[in-house]
């Protein structure tokens, strides 16, 4: 008579199980179209399904690590329902094999929505599942425990022999699991080995402008010790995206179509770009989500061609308002046509601080546009443009409850100092920056406690369409004190001091920080 097993043991046999379904599929999936990743599927299909408030507690809460919380929660959870569900494994009714029969039904329902998905891609999925079970059904049969009885001195067995056969199937446990962690691992390696577009990418020459920009003033960072840096290095440029896989797109398969409210289709390959004028310029982009005060700002120099000669070839109906524009991954946003028309000179974007886009920042190619939040117009691995109609399409983020337009906010930071900071008495410098893109800073105040808006010293404005840096002298003195700052734009507006949340267009309110000085 088979040994019974321990609650514990037959929990530790589903998550193995799972463990090795994920780690084949994950393997097989490496040597397919990208939509067979069962995982980024699965995760994908969690984002989509999760209310906006929820998504937006992610990035306040976890900034740009929201996918590595995502990506954890999703394999945390798949490890108890697997424990769960093999609790109730029997040979005569296989309850924990039809939970994941189930999990597996759920897989390719999601490998399936995904982009471009074909029915082979199920493939990684069904043999992931059937491994899966394989497993479970071993575990649980008793057959690894063989010769053991469930009762110590029948037949001959004692406590030490039930106890040899938990061990031998706790080894047995263990290396299944061990052997789907390193299973998957491996088609995570192999995947980006197969796929990766570093050689593509380093392979680009950036064309270079007939006009080359301006050089940054040399004046543009004011004095001050710490402040932010005019323009961000691409490794510490911020990222908010959908994309729990970073898309691997080379040149030769990168197409964009213009389409919907046109005169004529139009399709552009990477190389159908060189017809167009080159242009430089330098732009801060904004997410959304960056609450008073937040780093979800970064300022960067952008190499590409103006959106608006793209669609100038298409011929635009005067009556379309907006773009639709589709990311490789099916993401879309909407974006005013006025705003990738006019002369802010928006951008189909390959190039970033002199250097190809980096590939999670869009490569081969993305917007960027001057005066929206990205959500509404820095679509990266950008493939399609679809001209329509506010009141005909939604895209991603205004489904979940943000506006549709979305113009950037008078917005102002304090870097220096940081909230419970320690100073030394005596002469002190405050820094920071200020932001109205599209508008430009005209000025920006601090108000030390409770005292009166004093004019700080700016860096000199590169552009209407870049940040501004701001420093600020100050004697101080002993105790706890609040230091506060506000922003006036070029049009007069002056940043409001009423606080708001990120959701529906954007964060308001004055960043303040508090310190002690002893």
């Amino acid at each position: 008579m088979a040994t019974k097993q321990s609650a514990g043991l037959r929990m530790s046999a589903g998550v193995a199980a799972a463990a090795v379904g994920l780690g084949v599929a994950q393997l097989l999936a490496s040597f397919f179209s990208p939509a067979a990743d069962v995982r980024t599927a699965v995760g994908t299909a969690v984002v989509n399904l999760t209310p906006g408030p929820a998504k937006e507690w992610a990035i306040q809460t976890f900034g740009t690590a929201d996918k590595l919380f995502l990506a954890v929660m999703v394999i945390l959870v798949i490890a108890a329902l697997a424990a769960l569900a093999a609790r109730w494994e029997r040979s005569r009714v296989p309850l924990g094999s039809l939970f994941f029969v189930a999990a597996g039904v759920i897989g390719c329902a999601a490998v399936l929505a995904r982009p471009g998905a074909s029915p082979a891609d199920l493939i990684p999925t069904l043999v992931g599942i059937g491994s899966a079970i394989a497993v479970l059904r071993l575990l649980t049969s008793g057959r690894i425990r063989e010769g053991v009885d469930g009762t110590a001195g029948a037949d001959g067995v004692d406590g030490a022999d039930r106890v040899d056969g938990d061990w031998r199937l706790s080894l047995a446990t263990l290396g299944f699991a061990a052997a789907g962690l390193v299973t998957g691992v491996a088609g995570a390696v192999l995947t980006r080995l197969l796929r990766s577009v570093s050689g593509d990418r380093d392979a680009l020459a950036l064309p270079t402008p007939a006009i080359a920009p301006p050089p940054p003033p040399a004046d543009v960072v004011p004095k001050g010790a710490g402040i932010t840096n005019f323009i961000t290095p691409n490794d510490e440029f911020y990222r908010i995206d959908t994309a729990l896989s970073v898309p691997q797109l080379s040149r030769a398969d990168w197409r964009l179509r213009i389409h919907g409210m046109v005169d004529r289709e139009v399709t552009y390959t990477f190389d159908d770009l060189q017809r167009f004028e080159p242009i430089e310029k330098t732009v801060t982009l904004a997410c959304v989500s960056n609450p008073v005060g937040g780093d979800l700002i970064s300022n960067a120099t952008w190499v590409g061609y103006r959106v608006r000669d793209l669609l100038r070839d298409a011929g635009i109906a005067a009556d379309a308002d907006m773009v639709l524009s589709t990311s490789i991954d099916g993401f879309t946003i909407g974006t005013p046509v006025e705003a990738l028309t006019d002369d802010r000179d928006s951008l189909l974007a390959i190039g970033m601080n002199g250097v190809p886009l980096p590939v999670e920042h869009g490569y081969p190619a993305r917007l960027v546009v001057p005066g929206l939040y990205g959500f509404v117009s820095a679509t990266k691995w950008v493939v399609d443009l679809e001209l329509t109609q506010f009141d005909r399409a939604e895209a991603y983020w205004t489904k979940l409850g943000w506006s549709a337009q979305a113009p950037i906010k008078t917005q102002s930071r304090i870097d220096v100092p940081r909230s419970g900071a320690r100073l030394s008495a005596g002469p002190t410098t405050f820094g920071g920056v200020a932001w109205a893109q599209h508008r430009g800073i005209e000025a920006v105040e601090v108000r030390v406690d409770d005292g009166p808006w004093r004019p700080a010293q700016l860096g000199a404005a590169y552009s209407n369409d870049t940040w501004r840096l701001w420093s600020f002298d100050w004697n101080a003195t002993g105790g706890q004190h609040t230091v506060a700052v506000r922003a006036t734009d070029n049009t007069g507006a002056v940043q409001t001091g009423d606080q708001m949340g990120v959701i529906p267009d954007g964060a308001t309110g004055w960043h303040t920080v508090s310190f002690d000085v002893k």
